[in-house]
């Protein structure tokens, strides 16, 4: 028998269809290897050529051609401070319609069962910490990623109302920051950890005089700005360091989403009930200062040379922390420690410039 917040795979049976909306991402990739690892079989997929989930007349018809018992919907534009400052319009166009689309096809075609992923940048600005679920539209968000924050908020609200007016079962999620194999290590938009981690090795490369490989890893992961080449053999990173963040390992991530997905209805609500939402946060419910996080990446690339700081760029939110009792409360709990997770994602980065 299952304990009482043990996840109940019967909710998420092993021969259900289950649609994953952006596979080729990240978070989209982790989950499909974390169903195949737990059995599942019948998993469905589209590339952005095959199906653009900006067109609603497409998914619409996709939803209708495919039997699809549950959903799990991935699929958004993301990117760092810079990309949110800068392609504001882009962010919450593409975010909103992509969420839309998707919710209404997979309602009208009589899915039940659906998750959304959402972001911790959904929290107010000057969010007391850790960050409850309660805590969600009660002050300013932070203003350089604010367009896609108030799509990922119009996502938990489309989710609630569906299931209040017509009976779904469609459940939200809030991750903190991700970070793991997949990442994207653009430096005109990525997030901090890869961001970091890019630079780090290119400054090691050019400490080494590796001309070569930086050639590579630039035809690999795209442009080098013209303030990292600056920098170089140095680093130079953005904001003070003050600012701290949580970060969690993207398998752990794609564990806990098929975990909430495994939930019953019952244990699902009472978490929600607990925590006064409809969402659950997941993190790992421990932060640390971007210096930190700047001497841990050090540490794993082992880089030894000079580290300066730019004050006269945005660090982003103070401080992003997300409280993940309620989830604990259910018993799910991460695996990978941050230190060792950077390893590992170095690793997946240097083996994909060899290729």
């Amino acid at each position: 028998m299952n304990a009482p917040n043990a996840p109940n795979a019967a909710t998420l049976p092993k021969n259900a269809s289950i649609y994953v909306a952006g596979h080729r991402g990240m978070v989209g990739s982790a989950i499909v290897r974390r169903l195949q690892a737990e059995g599942y079989t019948r998993i469905i997929a589209r590339t952005h050529a095959e199906l653009d989930l900006i067109d609603q007349r497409a998914v619409g018809e996709f939803f209708r051609s495919e039997k699809i018992d549950a959903v799990f919907l991935a699929a958004a534009k993301v990117g760092g401070i810079h990309a949110n400052n800068t392609y504001r319009a882009d962010f919450i166009y593409e975010n909103l319609m992509v969420e839309c689309n998707v919710l209404h096809a997979a309602f009208r075609s009589g899915v039940k069962r659906l998750l959304f992923l959402g972001s911790s940048c959904i929290y107010p600005r000057n969010c007391p910490q850790p960050m409850r679920e309660e805590y969600l539209l009660t002050g300013p968000l932070e203003p350089t990623n604010e367009p896609y924050a108030v799509a990922k908020i119009a996502g938990i609200k489309l989710c609630e109302s569906y299931n209040r007016q017509h009976g779904t079962r469609y459940r939200s999620v809030m991750p903190t920051n991700l970070y793991g194999p997949g990442d994207n290590f653009d430096l005109e938009n990525s997030h901090v950890l890869p961001a970091m981690l890019r630079k780090f090795h290119l400054a090691k490369l050019a400490r080494q005089g590796d001309w070569e490989g930086i050639r590579r890893d630039e035809e690999r992961f795209g442009p080098i700005p013209g303030d990292v080449r600056a920098a170089l053999p140095g680093v130079r990173l953005w904001g003070t360091g003050a600012a701290r963040r949580e970060f969690l390992h993207v398998d752990d991530m794609a564990a806990a989403c098929v975990f909430v997905m495994q939930l019953s209805d019952e244990q699902y609500a009472h978490a929600c009930a607990r925590a006064g939402a409809s969402h659950l946060n997941v993190g790992c419910g421990r932060d640390h200062t971007i210096r930190e996080l700047a001497e841990m990446i050090r540490a794993a690339v082992r880089f030894d040379g000079d580290v300066a700081w730019d004050s006269s760029r945005p660090g982003g939110m103070p401080r992003k922390l997300l409280d993940v009792s309620r989830l604990a409360g259910l018993g799910w709990r991460p695996q990978v420690d941050l230190a060792d997770g950077i390893g590992r994602a170095y690793e997946w980065y240097r083996s994909r410039v060899a290729l």
